[in-house]
């Protein structure tokens, strides 16, 4: 049965993507595209640009869209909850937890060794979309390498480390001029 498929996916996805929405990516990735091929990797690709620029997170924002796109609207209802129900979970256990404990050393030493782990898995995540971005393959290969998506992705960082300039209004004109580019790209048969 599809719905319990997504539900049960997305509570994977929900009870092991510890640190939040990126790093979660890896996870929606391996169980989306990789193990239950719901997904190509350039939907999935589209899935997360989706998924960042909607409000809440992105791993909610992920399930809703991949249930919606696998069965409909009982099948966003199934991977969403799928993926919250372990945070209602955990989040209600460890706010018990640590306020008795919090102060003691071994929960500060708990929450220490977490950080690299959660550094690994954003980092991970980062990968998987720049090699989508920056090489038309999906794979890094430097005989295949995007360089609109490169020139976007250096600009945008430039835009926005920088300059300091709203993140929405960088994502909206860079896809705006990516648009522009390969719209002209194909007008000129290229």
């Amino acid at each position: 049965m599809i719905y319990l498929e997504l539900m049960v996916s997305f509570l994977q996805i929900g009870l092991f993507s510890i640190g939040g929405g990126y790093a979660a990516i890896p996870l929606i990735q391996n169980e989306v595209v990789m193990n239950r091929a719901w997904l190509s990797m350039s939907e999935f690709t589209d899935l997360i640009t989706i998924a960042e620029m909607t409000p809440g997170p992105i791993a909610v924002n992920s399930a809703t869209f991949v249930g919606t796109r696998i069965a409909g609207p009982l099948g966003a209802v199934a991977a969403t909850f799928g993926c919250i129900f372990p945070s209602l979970i955990i989040v209600s256990i460890l706010f018990h937890l640590y306020s008795k404990y919090g102060q003691m050393s071994v929960m500060k030493n708990i929450m220490d060794a977490l950080r690299p782990a959660i550094i690994a898995l954003i980092f991970s995540a980062g990968l998987s979309i720049l090699a989508v971005s920056a090489f038309n393959s999906g794979v890094f290969d430097l005989k295949d390498i995007n360089y609109i998506g490169c020139a976007l992705f250096l600009a945008a960082l430039f835009a926005i480390g920088k300059l300091k300039l709203n993140p929405i209004w960088v994502m909206v004109s860079c896809g705006f001029l990516n648009l522009a580019v390969y719209g002209l790209m194909e007008v000129m048969g290229l």
